[in-house]
């Protein structure tokens, strides 16, 4: 069965609907599987072929195979066709195989809708300002190919853009009213089960060697920091993560149990400070060591650090306030300093080095000594240390003696504890890089460290950085300046150029600028922007009465404008509209293309009662029409006479 004319497709309109295909599904080329991504592309081409030498399409019952073959291929890849990825690459597909079925003006409007809707599966995966740019262009191309399907090859290419980018325009009043008013879900809306976060990066809540090393090597940004007032010391910025408590010989991990509450004592005025955090799938909101006020959500463990009730899976704002000189739990519980005191049963080199260094002199401070200056002088700090073995402290202390952060926070812990000083390791970033631009404190993944805590009698827990001692320009000037040549540095951190470098600075001011005040605008700043127009206690039902409100403000302005702008219809021609009224309801119907004097013609053979009445209408609406004096009196006469 062939398609009916009318709904036949314009043949010059199918290059638009392959425009607006591969303008909203290439983006996603860069986090789909790569066979996916050649599929898609061969499918674009193949159609691109058929219609270039306007072959026929492929027949229903190959396209149903194609269908059932990618679903089976993308359940094989992801073992579901349910969550964020399966779900995009179904769309993807579909999309790819709905254009080798153009033949009706209904299969292009399934592919506009298509492309529509895969604009909104990009922010599944990047909320950037260069995503945002190139959907507004991609959404602005679909508008267009749809203004194309319904108006035929008449309009120009030039026109059918200009209209699609009035229609877009017409829009933002109305977007930004809902930006603004839309009632603010707490989380992400996107967040769907299981996979909707994959991926983060950042501290795991283990530690194994080389595993914060190869964090390193990432220029992602962890966190932002905007303090009150002036930027404390470099070395007072330790950013407090997971604290690592149960050593199996090789893997570092939390104490499994309930910490009690800290004792923290308060020895300098406190820090304020706003974190901007990115969503790293774990708990711990990063404080600077140590927190004094939390944010109202915030739970502070017993080991200092602070932790949200539910894992960080989206970028979100907290305010601390914090003391750099302090004491912690000066008064600790024999539990907790026994568990800080085991050892399993490997590195005997490791232990007997310790244990000498005991009887020698009995003073936990002089072996903390003892470690440092063993580090400083025979050691080497490097981004790629050599693999460890079963006995790695032993390895490390003995043989290799190269090593990340995290070896040399690992081997002093071991050392403090086969000395009989309560030791334990901490995670998480120290330092960070001032944006001079807007002011932001930026620390990176590649700051992320790991340093010791000792727990001393009258002192309490207090911090020692091993890598302080091998490499002071580490904690001084950061992790740039602290490696040698030839480290496997992120490109970003290697840059010394000043143009280059203050280019990077006004970027990532402007992405933190588009983060705070676009992405960033949540409940709380809805709230803030309620209470200045008089309602500093709006809920949802405020909402959705001033929301209501607002668009239909808006609607009636656009009408308003709409019937202000609108056409001028000829006043013969609304006469001419009156006349084919009254024949209609006489059962006579005009068609839009058959002219007054064709209609008078046909009337004379079919309606003969009708005929001279209606002559006389159409000779007093041509001189009405196109006479040289518009003379309506004798056109509504004429109509006043029809029986």
């Amino acid at each position: 069965m062939s398609t009916p004319a009318k709904e036949a497709l314009d043949h010059s309109a199918t290059p638009w609907l392959f425009l607006a295909a591969v303008a909203t599904v290439a983006p996603h080329f860069a986090h789909q599987p790569s066979w996916l991504s050649v599929c898609v592309a061969l499918t674009f081409a193949w159609g691109g072929w058929l219609w270039w030498q306007d072959r026929r399409l492929p027949g229903r019952w190959l396209l149903v195979l194609l269908v059932a073959g990618g679903c089976a291929a993308i359940l094989a890849e992801f073992h579901t066709l349910f969550g964020r990825d399966p779900g995009v690459a179904l769309l993807v597909m579909l999309m790819a195989l709905k254009l080798l079925e153009l033949k009706s003006r209904r299969d292009a409007i399934v592919v506009v809708i298509l492309g529509y809707f895969l604009l909104l599966t990009h922010y599944f995966y990047s909320q950037s300002i260069p995503t945002g740019l190139w959907l507004l262009t991609a959404l602005w191309l679909v508008t267009a190919t749809l203004i194309r399907v319904h108006g035929g090859s008449a309009a120009t290419t030039r026109g059918t853009l200009r209209h699609a980018a009035v229609l877009a325009a017409q829009s933002l009043p109305f977007m930004l009213v809902l930006y603004l008013l839309f009632p603010r879900i707490p989380g992400p809306l996107w967040g769907l089960p299981q996979d909707a976060h994959a991926g983060r990066t950042g501290l795991s809540e283990t530690m194994t060697p080389g595993n914060i090393a190869s964090l390193a090597q990432s220029s992602e940004i962890a966190f932002r920091v905007l303090f009150d007032g002036a930027l404390p010391p470099r070395d007072k910025l330790y950013w407090r993560g997971p604290v690592l408590e149960a050593f199996d010989g090789r893997i570092w991990r939390p104490y499994p149990g309930v910490t009690p509450h800290p004792q923290l004592a308060l020895l300098s005025q406190p820090v304020d400070y706003q974190t901007t955090l990115e969503g790293h799938s774990q708990r711990w909101l990063l404080a600077l060591d140590a927190p004094s006020t939390l944010p109202a959500d915030a739970i502070l463990s017993g080991t200092l650090t602070v932790n949200a009730r539910q894992p960080v899976v989206n970028r979100q704002r907290h305010r601390f306030s914090s003391v750099l000189d302090y004491r912690f739990n000066v008064e600790e519980t024999q539990a907790v300093l026994q568990r800080n005191l085991a050892l399993p049963g490997n590195n005997p080199r490791s232990v007997d080095l310790a244990r000498r260094w005991r009887a020698e002199n009995s003073s936990p401070q002089a072996l903390i000594d003892k470690a440092l200056d063993l580090f400083a002088r025979e050691f080497f700090y490097t981004l790629r240390p050599p693999l460890l073995g079963e006995n790695g402290i032993d390895e490390f202390l003995f043989t290799t003696r190269r090593g990340f952060c995290e070896h040399f926070a690992a081997a002093f812990v071991v050392l403090m504890r086969a000395g009989g000083v309560p030791a334990r390791v901490v995670t998480g970033y120290q330092g960070g890089e001032r944006n001079p631009v807007d002011g932001f404190l930026v620390v990176r993944q590649s700051d992320a460290h790991a340093w010791a805590e000792v727990w001393l009698a009258g002192r309490g827990w207090v911090r020692v950085d091993p890598t302080a001692a091998v490499s002071p320009s580490r904690i001084e000037a950061g992790i740039a300046d602290a490696l040698p040549a030839g480290e496997p540095l992120p490109a970003l951190l290697q840059v010394r150029t000043d143009w280059l470098r203050t280019l990077r600075h006004r970027w990532e001011a402007i992405n933190n600028a588009w983060n705070q005040q676009v992405i960033g605008f949540d409940r709380e700043r809805q709230r803030d922007l309620l209470a200045r127009f008089g309602l500093p206690d709006a809920d949802w039902r405020d909402l959705a009465i001033a929301l209501g409100t607002a668009t239909a403000l808006l609607l009636t302005a656009s009408l308003a404008w709409a019937l202000y702008h609108r056409p001028h219809r000829d006043p013969a021609a609304r006469l001419w509209q009156k006349v084919l009224r009254y024949l209609a309801r006489r059962q006579v119907h005009c068609a839009p293309w058959e002219t007054p004097l064709a209609l008078a013609v046909r009337l004379k053979a079919e309606r003969p009662e009708l005929a001279e009445p209606v002559a006389q209408v159409v000779e007093a609406y041509l001189l009405a029409r196109y006479g040289t004096a518009c003379d309506l009196k004798m056109l509504r006469a004429a109509i006043a006479r029809l029986p």
